[in-house]
């Protein structure tokens, strides 16, 4: 615990950790908390599911331990575990991560110091743990748009997130709709962000992004895992939210830097067609290239500087190929976002 500046009250801090099938990145997970300079008040781990192997480390680190009969996803664990948490602030991260040293006496430091915040997000550090390009690519891909986004943030992250408890009881915490790992973490930051105070918390709710606060991304990404899990589990309903909260904001993945972007690589593609009649569409082509690299030269300067030129060459192609997905994944999400309403308004 710590105490506030007036030194009257000491925040204590609940730690809630969903695991599936941990396996070694759990194992690390619970390894990290030996080393950390402030201890929570309890961590609490929720097995979603049958899983014998997180259950066993898991009572072996805590006896806070809730075993869920079947794999709910991590909307209900967490909210499970917030359910039996005692502290006033409850740090929700992945059991795929591992903590800083300092994570958490910096989040109750910024608690202390800002006490009309109601909510802090941190960010992946820029040392991924596993060492192929795509989980250096990914994961640091991730840590930029962190390190970028305003400190006025709009939205949750449950991998690296902490909210006052009786704030998240009040809205109701996640979304238990949310089957998979998806955007329940960024659809209860667009309830906490909602004008009007719709869910009757009596005052304007702030998150803060904290660049500062980390925790280090242990999972190994794969072509598979990567697309599934940005294009089904992200794309596709995040698109949805946007729609339903009519939030584009100019923030994180949404700047208007990746809008433009995503038009630029779709306009290449078209173009691509007509180049083997009109030769001379090479030159504009290579002119979307150019506007392409100058638009998105701040992240590659990112990459240069972390991992090298010949590692930068390769995540132009991944980058791009960013682009399109989710621009894909909008086209389709705004199709079945309006084919509901449209079924909706029918009925």
């Amino acid at each position: 615990m710590m105490m506030n500046n007036n030194n009257l009250h000491p925040l204590s801090i609940s730690v809630i950790i969903p695991v599936y099938r941990g396996g070694d990145n759990f194992s690390q997970c619970l390894e990290s908390f030996k080393n950390i300079s402030v201890f929570p008040l309890e961590v609490i781990v929720v097995v979603d599911g049958v899983d014998l192997e997180s259950y066993q480390m898991a009572t072996k680190f805590t006896d806070k331990v809730l075993q869920l009969e079947e794999n709910q996803g991590p909307a209900t664990a967490r909210n499970r575990g917030a359910d039996i948490a005692k502290g006033e602030i409850l740090f929700f991260m992945d059991a795929d991560v591992t903590i800083h040293h300092d994570t958490l006496a910096k989040i109750l430091q910024v608690f202390q110091e800002n006490p009309e915040v109601s909510a802090i997000i941190g960010s992946y550090d820029d040392s991924p743990s596993a060492s192929n390009f795509l989980s250096q690519y990914k994961n640091l891909f991730h840590h930029y748009n962190h390190q970028i986004g305003s400190r006025e943030a709009s939205t949750f992250w449950g991998a690296c997130g902490a909210i006052k408890r009786d704030i998240f009881l009040k809205i109701g915490g996640f979304n238990q709709h949310y089957r998979f790992p998806s955007v329940e973490d960024i659809e209860l930051g667009y309830r906490l962000k909602k004008k009007g105070d719709p869910e009757g918390i009596g005052y304007a709710v702030r998150i803060l992004l904290c660049k500062d606060i980390y925790v280090k991304h242990l999972k190994k990404w794969t072509i598979y895992s990567l697309l599934r899990a940005d294009f089904f589990y992200r794309a596709l309903p995040w698109t949805e939210l946007i729609h339903q909260n009519s939030s584009f904001t100019n923030d994180l993945n949404l700047k208007y830097s990746s809008r433009i972007s995503v038009i630029l690589v779709y306009l290449f593609l078209i173009l691509l067609i007509p180049i083997f009649w009109y030769k001379q569409l090479i030159f504009l082509n290579i002119v979307l290239i150019v506007i392409l690299t100058i638009l998105n030269l701040p992240v590659y300067r990112f990459f240069q500087q972390k991992r090298g030129l010949i590692f930068t060459l390769q995540v132009l192609p991944w980058h791009w190929f960013y682009y399109f997905y989710s621009g894909l994944g909008f086209t389709l999400g705004t199709a079945n976002f309006w084919l509901k309403k449209l079924i909706t308004q029918i009925k």
